[in-house]
């Protein structure tokens, strides 16, 4: 069975109600239990590296995900980022660069709506992210939506729409 390390950072997926509105407060093992099949395909360890709201990622963020993946390459057959989708383009180019050559897969998933809430999207992706770092090949994607976008092309071309993200100028590597 493979060892997969996912890593928490925040965003949406990761929100649960505050006085202030929705915050990033789940940790990595919070987001796991709403999703138990993800036992069923690997074994996962959690590190809560963050817990932001994604438009306050920036290169040193960046820098931090990247090392902390370069710290446990050897330990894991794959990595899962759950992310904000503000930024998760971003990081998803960014790690690209970082962490180049990756044999293994860096897959980040995020949702337009927490985990929690009722006709979320949350489940699915993680789920599919989880799927595809078991399964799928090397390098940094994104997987959102029933898509597999490669790392470099992704965007976010709608705020609203669980159709949030778009492969440019390439195909999309996988429709789950």
């Amino acid at each position: 069975m493979k060892q997969i390390l996912m890593i928490g950072t925040g965003g949406t997926i990761a929100s649960g109600k505050t006085a202030e509105g929705l915050m990033p407060e789940l940790t990595s093992e919070q987001l796991l239990a709403f999703v138990p099949a993800v036992s069923a395909l690997c074994r996962v360890e959690c590190l809560q590296l963050l817990s932001l709201d994604s438009t306050n990622l920036g290169p040193a963020h960046w820098l931090q995900i990247a090392g902390a993946i370069r710290a446990r390459y050897d330990r894991y057959d794959g990595f899962v980022i759950s992310h904000g989708t503000d930024t998760m383009a971003y990081t998803a180019a960014a790690l690209s660069y970082l962490v180049q050559g990756s044999a293994k897969p860096i897959v980040l998933t995020g949702a337009q709506k927490p985990i929690w809430f009722d006709g979320t999207d949350s489940k699915r992706n993680l789920t599919d992210a989880f799927l595809y770092a078991c399964r799928g090949c090397g390098g940094v994607q994104i997987v959102f939506n029933g898509k597999v976008i490669l790392g470099t092309r992704a965007r976010k071309t709608f705020s609203k729409s669980f159709q949030a993200f778009s492969s440019v100028n390439y195909p999309c590597l996988l429709y789950t």
